[in-house]
């Protein structure tokens, strides 16, 4: 056990005006577990970077031990899992150690051990690095969003894992996972960094009732102010006039005039005192309250009670069945969550729902009409059908549209005529270009979706910067903006909480159960989906 302490830490990044931090000083242990939260663009990312060495930074950061980041990054990606655990544990590195920690996290060592790690799910990859960087010797662990992309279950496990360690940082916005397994919460807030003991539940009641007390001091404290500047400015009038009446040619006693004008001077002071100390008191609140306003969303009444329906629907890629006997339907007000395993078929069902297919059996419709295949197309690109699929710009199709060769469908998906879809991808990579560009180019109101994107705490210094050189978390927030800033019947989403950070999770779970729009998505955070679906179509 060990303390690693920051002091005085200050750093921005070169041709910068703004801090990311500006004397920060904090202390944490070497055995603690700790949850690292905050808004998007906060710096969670930069701290690891600054705790490896990678920037130059004034002030001190002292630490006896090693730190390790994850995800670790491997060279060759086609070398066996086991030599790529060996390289991740470093001297720590033992066959039968890697193993005994791999089934820790319910997973098949013999069988992952021994396949080329390039062919190992998301999830795979990360329980082998997991289990291999925790082998390394005076080592502290900085984890980095590590279950973004893995199902509810591979979460759980995850979690339980951790919760068996001790000696890391977690940065991550699932709540379930940091209640599973932190003891203590550093959060980046809007003017200090803070440490304190427990998981995010009890931070986040700790962080509710101070709110509520800064909030509650800051209105008596408001209405003090007022209530003494009406006095002081009711007291000053009086000395005045007080003092003026002394040189009056009627006045029998100046000396007992003067003295009580003196006395209604020295009262004014003393109030502009009290005002002065309690303005003073006033500027120490709220300057944590993390603001959640409430967000827009264009949602149209469709015409049918009946949205979508998929009968039987069975996917596959090069000859593998991925999902099979799929069949739900989708009315007006219903919130669908599609749950699963990674790999089950999911994200394939939303594309489906979008158009993109290469090769089916069964039958396709809009409206009940057959849809005939126009080849190719991708995400952003003009299609041609009936109604209107909405993704940054407007797609319109009249078939399928292409999702790789092999891929192959069997069964019935009826999408309602002159639907109108909103959608946001999982995939972020392609978002490059200026947010003015990118609103023109989709037919969004620029002015509401900025406005959007400044409910989601996007600092305006980002609007005219390239949108590749985004955070993952701020790429996302462009797409869920350019969804909910356009008019739709149904909203498609795939994973649209992947490095979105907590306070932003809330603001679209309370948009979400209060104007319930209809909705099929795929999400594996537990607490989100728990709230806002109304049916769940497991895969």
């Amino acid at each position: 056990m060990s303390i690693i302490s920051v002091t005085d830490l200050t750093f921005a990044y070169d041709g910068s005006y703004d801090d990311v931090f500006k004397n920060v000083s904090f202390r944490f242990d070497t055995d603690w577990r700790l949850g690292f939260i905050g808004r998007n663009g906060k710096g969670k990312t930069t701290f690891l970077n600054l705790l490896q060495g990678k920037y130059k930074y004034s002030g001190t950061i002292t630490a006896s031990v090693e730190f390790t980041y994850f995800p670790f990054h491997t060279g060759d990606m086609s070398k066996l899992t086991a030599d790529v655990a060996e390289e991740a544990a470093g001297a720590g590195f033992e066959l039968w150690r890697v193993k005994r920690e791999l089934s820790l996290l319910d997973t098949d060592a013999d069988d992952l051990l021994y396949r080329p790690f390039d062919s190992l799910s998301n999830g795979e990859r990360t329980k082998v690095l997991l289990a291999a960087l925790f082998l390394r010797e005076n080592n502290f662990l900085l984890i980095d969003e590590p279950t973004n992309h893995l199902d509810t279950r591979a979460r759980e496990v995850v979690g339980n894992y951790l919760k068996g360690k001790k000696g890391f940082i977690l940065v991550s916005h699932d709540r379930r996972l940091l209640d599973i397994c932190t003891d203590h919460i550093i959060s980046v807030n809007r003017s200090e960094i803070d440490v304190q003991q427990g998981n995010f539940s009890s931070w986040l009641l700790n962080k509710e009732a101070r709110d509520l007390f800064e909030l509650r001091e800051n209105e008596r404290l408001e209405k003090d102010i007022k209530r003494l500047r009406t006095a002081a400015g009711r007291v000053s009038d009086w000395a005045d006039k007080t003092e003026k009446a002394k040189f009056g040619e009627d006045v029998p006693d100046r000396g007992f005039v003067g003295h009580k004008s003196a006395k209604m001077q020295a009262r004014s002071k003393a109030i502009e005192g009290r005002l002065s100390t309690e303005a003073e008191e006033k500027t120490k609140l709220l300057k944590n309250l993390e603001r959640q306003d409430e967000l827009p969303i264009r949602i149209v009444r469709y015409h049918s009670e009946r949205l979508l329906e998929f009968r039987d629907v069975s996917v596959s890629y090069d000859g593998k069945t991925v999902c099979s006997g799929v069949t739900f339907t989708l009315n007006r007000g219903d919130r669908v969550a599609l749950v699963g395993k990674n790999g089950s078929g999911k994200s394939s069902i939303l594309r489906l729902v979008m158009g993109e297919e290469l090769t089916r059996r069964g039958t396709v419709s809009a409206g009940g009409a057959d849809l005939t295949h126009t080849g190719a197309a991708m995400v952003g690109a003009d299609l041609t059908r009936t109604g209107t699929v909405s993704v940054g710009a407007d797609l319109t199709r009249i078939g399928a549209a292409s999702a790789g060769a092999g891929f192959m469908r069997t069964g019935t998906v009826t999408v309602g005529s002159g639907l109108k879809i909103a959608y946001v991808p999982q995939d972020t990579s392609f978002l490059a270009g200026n947010l003015k560009d990118f609103a023109r180019d989709g037919e969004l109101d620029e002015s509401l979706f900025k406005a959007v994107l400044r409910k989601l705490d996007f600092a305006k210094e980002q609007f005219d910067k390239d949108m590749a050189d985004f955070s993952e978390g701020q790429k996302k927030k462009v797409l869920l903006a350019a969804s909910l800033s356009r008019d739709a019947h149904l909203y498609v989403w795939d994973e649209p909480l992947n490095y979105i950070d907590l306070i932003s999770r809330v603001q679209l779970e309370d948009l979400l159960a209060e104007r319930q729009p209809s909705m099929l998505f795929v999400e594996h955070d537990a607490a989100f989906t728990e709230k806002i679906a109304t049916k769940i179509v497991e895969i």
